[in-house]
């Protein structure tokens, strides 16, 4: 199967323009970066998929023993840049995608200019003087509750990930993306979200990084970012005046204005 019709790729700006890769996060699909593709449009390539599993991708693709891991979506991120020939890639990953992208570029740092991290997590677990945000506790809780009732839990927690809660049109939005996802395939991708650590991948990223995070952010606080931040060296950590998880759909102006400033070639 061929990654364009497997991973639902999808091409807009300029063909011969600098590429820019976006991949989404948990229980999103390509559909969330609408508000900061126009902008970046303007002055790339913009690429744009969907995970095996989400949006309009192939489903018959998925297997639970494949994509057990986050190993395979790195995998795939590779496919979809090998099948179009796309190099010095600008790879933006949001959330669990943040890890997807280091795995790739860490795999395969010549394809790679430069990566975008936003709202990223290494790891989820408090472990010692690390703070991920959540205890073990909390994640089984979390993956427990998940596991019992999928859309009741999309419900509740949707609008925690999103925070704005002033702005409930937000929280909706993404409830609705949950709800749209096969509720198997929604645990195993929460089970890899979740329980995954990839802080010693950090250190291993060799092209120019860039950490967004937001001023409120649940499931990635700010200890989180810096933490990150310090991991890769020479990154650089941008902190916007915006609250919740994803940035793209609160705060798209700044989100897409960050991108465009590391991105743009100088």
């Amino acid at each position: 199967m061929d990654a364009r019709s497997r991973n639902n790729v999808v091409v807009t700006g300029p063909a011969d323009g600098p590429v820019v890769l976006l991949a989404h996060g948990f229980g999103c699909d390509q559909n969330l970066w609408r508000l900061v593709v126009p902008a970046l449009a303007k002055h790339f390539r913009v690429v744009l998929f969907d995970h095996v599993g989400a949006g309009k991708s192939d489903v018959s693709a998925w297997s639970a023993e494949r994509y057990a891991g986050l190993d395979a979506y790195a995998s795939d991120v590779l496919d979809i840049c090998a099948e179009l020939g796309l190099r010095d890639v600008t790879l933006v990953g949001h959330s669990v995608s943040a890890m997807i992208a280091v795995l790739a570029v860490n795999r395969a740092p010549e394809r790679f200019a430069k990566l975008v991290l936003l709202t990223p997590s290494p790891c989820y677990i408090d472990d010692g003087d690390y703070r991920g945000g959540f205890s073990r506790m909390d994640v089984d809780e979390l993956l427990e509750s998940l596991e019992a009732n999928y859309l009741g839990w999309s419900a509740a927690m949707a609008p925690v990930i999103m925070g704005n809660p002033e702005r409930p049109e937000l929280g909706g939005e993404l409830t609705d993306s949950f709800c749209r996802t096969d509720p198997v395939i929604a645990r195993v991708f929460a089970r890899a979200t979740f329980l995954s650590d990839n802080r010693a991948d950090l250190p291993r990223v060799a092209v120019p990084t860039l950490v967004i995070q937001t001023a409120q952010d649940a499931i990635a606080p700010p200890e989180v970012g810096r933490f990150v931040h310090e991991q890769i060296d020479g990154s650089a950590l941008v902190t916007l005046d915006a609250t919740g998880h994803c940035p793209q759909l609160s705060a798209p102006e700044a989100t897409a204005e960050a991108i465009l400033a590391f991105a743009s070639p100088r």
